[in-house]
């Protein structure tokens, strides 16, 4: 099957850390552009960060900037979103995305070939 799997979402505490994975079957990340959302109750969809399919672009929205870093692993056909120093407002349920498209300026907005179920992170004290 063709499918992305988030995985390792939950609860922090403020100034915490969370690792989250996005596992690709079924393709080859070497191909593809990653890109995290995130969606908070009562909130629209908003793009968190993106990985060209090469790793070398990436882009984040500014409320992560410092704060988070995507990478991948084509070799492991995975992709990651490390979050540091994480805050209340982060709280919100974490999808990932897989594109052929690069990280240009729309990549937030623009539709993704493939999506996973998402991941649940509770930010908390």
């Amino acid at each position: 099957q063709l499918q992305l799997v988030e995985s390792g979402g939950g609860l922090a505490q403020p100034g915490g850390s969370l690792r989250l994975s996005c596992a690709a079957s079924g393709f080859s990340l070497h191909y593809y552009t990653i890109a995290w959302f995130r969606q908070a109750a009562g909130k629209e969809r908003e793009g968190v960060s993106c990985i060209s399919a090469a790793a070398i672009a990436t882009d984040y929205t500014d409320s992560v900037k410092g704060r988070f870093t995507i990478s991948k692993d084509n070799a492991k056909n995975t992709a990651y979103l490390q979050m540091n120093s994480l805050k209340p407002e982060d709280t919100a349920v974490y999808i990932c995305g897989a594109s052929r498209l690069g990280c240009n300026d729309n990549w937030s907005s623009r539709t993704y070939e493939y999506w996973g179920q998402g991941t649940p992170v509770t930010v908390s004290s």
